[in-house]
């Protein structure tokens, strides 16, 4: 077994809940299509996309509401990772470009490589359209942000008032719009459909 087999074992076992799992596998890839004719690391952005969110999973973040709230999931990567995938025999040259790739991930973030553009692209490009749909709805009721279906309905017209215009590859803008207007069509359906209710 290689060490990308090992990564995506280790990543399987701890993703929970297990639809969690999902995330690695199509980042991974989008990240590599938005990069297009462009040379990148993909040794480097293969571990970053498996391991950016060990510290979103249950029995590695938080259980109590206080403590999770305050929880920064980016800080546990970092600190993790480095002996995890020293572990599972990841070239050790390359986990400070794996590390610097998980720091930036978020939205917020400026990245300072090419293989972290991608990933915070990719991740971002996860929170639109079907996916980001079911990604944030499949969260009510089990997380203490969505106790609502309306909790998610604003957390999505945040991510496509917000999100967007935070991209950073031309490839990524192009392929956010397919997925911008599934999401619009969405939110508008759920608006129309909820008769001036909250859901």
């Amino acid at each position: 077994m290689n060490y990308r087999d090992r990564i995506i074992s280790y990543i399987r076992s701890q993703a929970k809940p297990p639809d969690k799992f999902s995330h690695q596998a199509r980042l991974f890839e989008l990240a590599k299509k938005l990069a297009g004719d462009q040379a990148f690391d993909e040794d480097v952005l293969f571990a970053a996309a498996w391991m950016h969110d060990l510290g979103v999973f249950i029995g590695h973040r938080p259980e109590d509401p206080v403590a999770l709230a305050k929880w920064d999931n980016v800080a546990y990567a970092i600190e993790k990772t480095p002996a995890i995938l020293t572990d599972l025999g990841f070239p050790q040259q390359k986990i400070p470009a794996v590390i610097e790739a998980i720091r930036t991930h978020l939205p917020s973030a400026t990245p300072t490589s090419f293989e972290a553009t991608l990933l915070r692209d990719a991740d971002i490009l996860e929170q639109l359209g079907a996916v980001g749909m079911l990604r944030i709805v499949s969260k009510t009721g089990r997380d203490t942000r969505f106790i609502r279906f309306t909790d998610a309905i604003r957390a999505l017209q945040r991510n496509v008032t917000e999100l967007p215009p935070l991209l950073k590859l031309a490839s990524a803008q192009t392929e956010a719009r397919a997925r911008i207007r599934i999401l619009e069509a969405f939110l508008e359906a759920a608006k129309a459909e909820a008769m001036g209710h909250e859901m």
